[in-house]
């Protein structure tokens, strides 16, 4: 019993101090790593077997457990002497597995090794208990980050700007996460687009395309004189270019689906224009327009009657005068949470243009963008207006970096481009910014597109005219409410809850016949919007304030319009523009801002006008009359402290981590309203030319073939009046019954007949129907 228990001692000390060793071994190990070079490595042991893993080989060794319990620690540094290394121990809790490694070569072992006739390699390959080793070797491994092939992804700087860290849209993060615009489909309401490109092709959407120059399905844009149809093949490129093909860019939603409206290739009539807007609507999602009214510093235009017509059908979604197109889509598409239309604010800055005069940019419906460049300054083209929501990246002056995006391959075009510029090439990328929260969130209305850039754009330009407004949110004129950021839109789109209904109110429209006075005088206009005029509509705050005015002027372009609403927030919604002359003033036109964004509605808002003449122009020496006025609010029923509350939500502004992009967290999305499928037409212009042609063809093939028929039973001897031999026959049986002179009558008319030549049909037709009468009486004698 004794001689048990002190065999049992002896067993447990000797594997207590092996792990002793082992463990000053790692130890030694981790003290001295830097200075060992060529690290073999290390045995593993098991119960019954054991491997060696050296830096450059792993070493399986075979023992008996005797020998494994009772010798282990003698074993391996037998193994790491005779290959001429060292043993330091087992690698991390892996049980069995120990490192050796040789020493630096200041203590000249690694020569040592290499004088020696024999390698460790030798000895661990010739060893009993070795059953499989390798050499280690230094692995290489990468960062999890966004990596493409196509050889223009590296100058795409407003995707990744390493030059001018944080000047991009922030958008590699999400595709790390997967969120590419999967499920989207935007259409490009331009020129055309290549589809058949090989950046397009795979992402193009025939079933929203068309082209309505053509009035056929197929939006191939058409070479032309100045080879400028590449419009919208550059901006189909910007949102949905596909990754990893070895060929130029990567749109900013390559995982969306891109369609084309080619209108812009012709004649743009008012009924065109309107259809651009809606076609296909149950297809696309998001509407990029990077177009619009002449950009030269004198024209005021816009959605004409057809955008128009039906306002007071839908007056019980919104009163107020607005666009049919725009109501229709934004009621009845994407299962009624509304079509989203992204338009360019315009590139008329060197004109003073101001987008206030583009009736697209200046709707309630759209979502104006602008342009920066890659400092975060407006360039020169840009537009300022109090319309506009946000802005993003495009080109700039002199040595300023371009957009890098697809272009077309017709006309000498190489298919790729790095200088796509304006405001032309920033409205694409807010659409594929837009598709990208479409993605984590389909059940985003119009509006609440909307408000989520109001409440995640930052400011970028501190010498803009930035002022805070009532609610807190910051507006500039030049730039909106800021510049459009990717990952800050997406992830406050993934926890974002609906706004509630839009509201509206809109005063009476108040006639008048007031001169506009000179600056620095102004003529001052109010309107008192009271609790009770809003309790009807239920609106708290505010989201567009607009002002309808008819204006006549001499020069109309030294008219300006300043409203001011109750916050004391000031809008320039009609900027002096010194190149407009027109004599026919404003027409009913319509001004709006954003400005006034989630402040109370009810308040005094004030109207200030303002004619700064040119004393030196005859032509502006009249005095301009205000004809008319209205104001018209659009809101919802939120409260003020409601929208206090969600700018500085916290689940909101935790959202900012990407927490909630890692994990299956989501609002519940309603259904949406279940619309039945889009009305199409079964035949375009060019299937009915071809039907047309088709129905010519069978139609003078029926008539051959009748005419075949018919002369394939006419007696061509009674049409040339040559003898019968069936018809004399018969005229001899009818005479053998008649009398002589009958006979001979009859005779007589036959040699007429013969002589004849030249009777006519109705002649034999007639000698035809005697005959019957001729064989009457025969039969009757």
């Amino acid at each position: 019993m004794l001689f048990k228990s002190l065999l049992f001692a002896v067993v447990i000390v000797t594997i207590i101090g092996c792990f002793i060793h082992l463990h000053l071994n790692l130890t030694h190990l981790h003290s001295l790593a830097f200075h060992f070079t060529k690290p073999f490595s290390c045995l593993l042991f098991a119960p019954c077997s054991s491997s060696l893993f050296i830096p450059w080989s792993l070493i399986y060794m075979h023992c008996p457990s005797l020998i494994c319990s009772r010798h282990l620690c003698s074993l391996l540094s037998q193994i790491a002497e005779q290959a001429g290394l060292h043993n330091h121990g087992q690698i991390g809790h892996l049980e069995g597995h120990y490192l050796l490694c040789s020493t630096k070569p200041g203590a000249g072992s690694v020569g040592r090794i290499k004088r020696q006739a024999v390698q460790p390699e030798d000895v661990l390959a010739g060893h009993p208990h070795v059953m499989w080793y390798s050499q280690e070797r230094v692995l290489s491994r990468s960062k999890r980050s966004m990596a493409f092939n196509d050889p223009n992804y590296p100058k795409q700087w407003h995707l990744h700007n390493d030059v001018s860290k944080g000047m991009d849209i922030n958008v590699t993060g999400l595709w790390e996460r997967n969120i590419t615009g999967q499920g989207v489909t935007v259409v490009v309401v331009d020129d055309g687009v290549e589809h058949t490109h090989q950046d397009i092709q795979p992402n193009y959407s025939p079933e929203g395309s068309y082209d309505l120059n053509s009035n056929d399905p197929d939006p191939m844009p058409h070479p032309d004189f100045h080879s400028d149809n590449h419009h919208g093949t550059r901006c189909a490129g910007e949102i949905a270019a596909v990754p990893n093909n070895s060929f130029c860019a990567v749109g900013v939603a390559y995982g969306s689906k891109v369609a084309g409206i080619r209108v812009l290739d012709g004649p743009l009539t008012d009924s065109l224009e309107a259809i651009a807007f809606n076609k296909h609507y149950q297809v696309n999602d998001i509407y990029s327009c990077s177009w619009g009214p002449d950009d030269d510093g004198h024209t005021v235009d816009g959605p004409h009657p057809l955008g128009k017509v039906g306002s007071s059908i839908h007056s019980t979604l919104c009163p107020a005068e607005g666009n049919f197109h725009f109501m229709f889509l934004l009621f009845f598409c994407r299962r009624g949470f509304g079509s989203i239309f992204i338009v360019a604010s315009g590139n008329g800055g060197q004109y003073n243009d101001n987008c206030n005069y583009d009736g697209y940019a200046n709707s309630i419906y759209t979502i104006t963008v602008g342009a920066v460049d890659e400092k975060g300054k407006m360039p020169f083209y840009a537009e300022e207006c109090a319309s506009m929501l946000a802005v993003t990246f495009s080109s700039g002056r002199g040595s300023l970096r371009s957009i890098v995006t697809s272009d077309w391959s017709m006309q000498g075009g190489t298919g790729c481009t790095e200088g796509h510029t304006g405001t032309s090439a920033a409205a694409p990328l807010a659409a594929g910014m837009v598709a990208l929260m479409l993605q984590v969130r389909p059940c985003l209305t119009w509006r609440d597109i909307q408000h989520i850039i109001t409440f995640t754009a930052t400011k970028c330009d501190s010498s803009a005219d930035w002022k805070v407004n009532g609610a807190g949110f910051h507006h500039s004129h030049q730039h909106g409410f800021g510049l459009l950021n990717a990952w800050r839109l997406v992830n406050a789109a993934k926890v974002w809850e609906s706004v509630p209904f839009l509201l509206s109110y809109q005063s009476s429209v108040i006639k008048e016949e007031t001169p506009i006075v000179i600056y620095p005088d102004e003529l001052i206009l109010t309107w008192e919007v009271s609790a009770a005029d809003l309790r009807q509509s239920g609106m708290e705050t505010l989201e567009h304030v607009a002002v309808t005015v008819t204006v006549t002027h001499p020069c109309r372009g030294n008219v300006e319009f300043v409203l001011i609403c109750p916050s004391g927030m000031t809008s320039v919604i009609g900027a002096r523009r010194a190149i407009d002359r027109d004599n026919s003033g404003y027409q009913d036109w319509t001004f709006s801002t954003v400005r006034c964004w989630g402040e109370r509605a009810q308040g005094l808002y004030t109207l200030k006008i303002s004619d700064h003449k040119d004393e030196s122009s005859d032509q502006c020496a009249a005095v301009g009359v205000l004809k008319e006025r209205k104001l018209t609010l659009y809101g919802s029923s939120m409260m003020f402290s409601e929208v206090k509350e969600r700018k500085r939500q916290e689940l909101i502004q935790s959202a900012m981590s990407g927490r909630y992009l890692h994990s299956n967290f989501s609002l519940h999305c309603p259904p949406g309203l279940d619309l039945p499928p889009e009305i199409t037409k079964p035949f375009t212009s060019n299937n009915l030319k071809f039907m047309l042609l088709l129905g010519c063809f069978a139609l003078f093939w029926s008539l051959y073939y009748t005419l075949e028929v018919m002369m394939a039973h006419v007696d061509f001897r009674v049409l040339l009046c040559l003898p019968r031999r069936q018809g004399g026959h018969r005229g001899t049986r009818g005479r053998q019954g008649k009398g002589v002179e009958e006979a001979m009558t009859g005779d007589e008319d036959w040699e007429v007949e013969e002589q004849d030549s030249g009777v006519e049909l109705q002649a034999v037709l007639d000698s035809d129907v005697k005959q019957p009468l001729a064989s009457g009486e025969w039969l009757a004698t």
